[in-house]
C-alpha cells in the first residue's frame, strides 16, 4: 500500500511538473502572438518614426550601439518583412500551442516534442554563455536545460510503466 502511494505522489507531482512546462510554453506562445499582431498592426506605418518613439520612452540614447542597430532595422522594415516576421511569428506561437495542448494533456508526443523543441536551442544558449557569460543567459540555459531533463524523465516513466502515449 505504500509503494502505491509513492507511485500514486510522484505521478501527481510529474503531472503539475507537466502543467507547468504547458503554462510556460503557452506564455511563450502568447508573447509572441502578441508581439506578431504588434507587428501586423505596424504595416503602412512609419516603422522608423515608431521605433524613434520607442527608444525615446525608454531613455534610451538613439546614438547607442544596441538602439542605433533597432533604429536602423526600423528604417529597413517595409510591409513585406513586417508580413513575413508577423507570419513567422504566428507559426511560432501555434508551435508552442501545439506543445502546450500536448503537455497539459499528458500526451507522450507532447513530452517528446518539448524534450525536442528544447534541446534544439541548448548549442546556441551554451554558446551565448561561453561567449558573454553573465545571469540572464545563465538562467536560461539552466531552465531551457530543467526542461529537457524533466521531458526525458518524464518520458522514460511513461515507458517504464508501459503507459501509452
Amino acid at each position: 500500500m505504500h509503494a502505491f502511494g509513492k507511485a500514486a505522489g510522484v505521478s501527481v507531482r510529474l503531472s503539475q511538473g507537466l502543467r507547468a512546462v504547458a503554462m510556460l510554453e503557452a506564455a511563450k506562445g502568447l508573447i509572441v502572438l502578441l508581439t506578431g499582431f504588434g507587428l501586423f498592426s505596424l504595416l503602412h506605418r512609419d516603422v522608423q518614426h515608431f521605433a524613434e518613439i520607442l527608444v525615446r520612452h525608454a531613455h534610451l540614447n538613439p546614438a547607442s550601439h544596441i538602439p542605433r542597430i533597432f533604429l536602423a532595422y526600423a528604417a529597413r522594415l517595409d510591409d513585406a518583412h513586417l508580413l513575413q516576421l508577423a507570419a513567422a511569428a504566428l507559426a511560432y506561437a501555434a508551435v508552442r500551442m501545439v506543445e502546450a495542448y500536448g503537455l497539459w494533456f499528458g500526451r507522450a508526443w507532447g513530452e517528446g516534442f518539448a524534450a525536442a523543441s528544447g534541446a534544439v536551442y541548448l548549442p546556441f544558449e551554451l554558446h551565448e554563455l561561453v561567449h558573454r557569460p553573465g545571469w540572464l543567459p545563465a538562467s536560461l540555459a539552466a531552465l531551457n536545460l530543467a526542461v529537457v531533463a524533466f521531458m526525458i524523465y518524464s518520458l522514460r516513466r511513461r515507458t517504464r510503466a508501459g503507459r501509452p502515449g
